[in-house]
């Protein structure tokens, strides 16, 4: 069987992640997509829970990374959750993908984003 996918769209979360100091200092909304590549064989098999990755555990330690800590960059936020995504065992390979919701600019833009794909070494 080729590796699956595990995907999880449209997570939105608050946080204080952006160069100017406004965005420090005042929580704004982020949406962030996770896609997972791992081998599902064992858990299309035995319908258990410990032969996959478990994407309720994946929401919660992303969420409390977004909203915890603090990046200026994007890039540096999408590879956070995408090293964070890694250190689960059966995981090996994630893309990740941050929208800001409310981007900076003097311009009708719906949002600004980063989307990068790490595989574990």
């Amino acid at each position: 069987m080729e590796p699956g996918r595990i995907v999880l769209q449209g997570l939105r979360l608050l946080g204080r992640h952006g160069v100017l100091a406004e965005e420090k200092a005042r929580a704004q909304p982020f949406e962030v997509d996770i896609e997972v590549e791992a081998d599902l064989e064992e858990a299309a098999r035995t319908d258990s829970l410990l032969a996959t990755v478990d994407y309720g555990a994946v929401v919660s330690q992303v969420a409390a990374l977004v909203e915890n800590e603090s990046y200026e960059l994007l890039e540096a936020l999408a590879g956070a959750i995408a090293d964070l995504v890694l250190t689960e065992p059966r995981a090996a390979a994630v893309t990740v993908t941050v929208r800001k919701l409310r981007p900076p600019v003097a311009a009708d833009l719906s949002s600004a984003a980063v989307s990068l794909r790490k595989r574990r070494a």
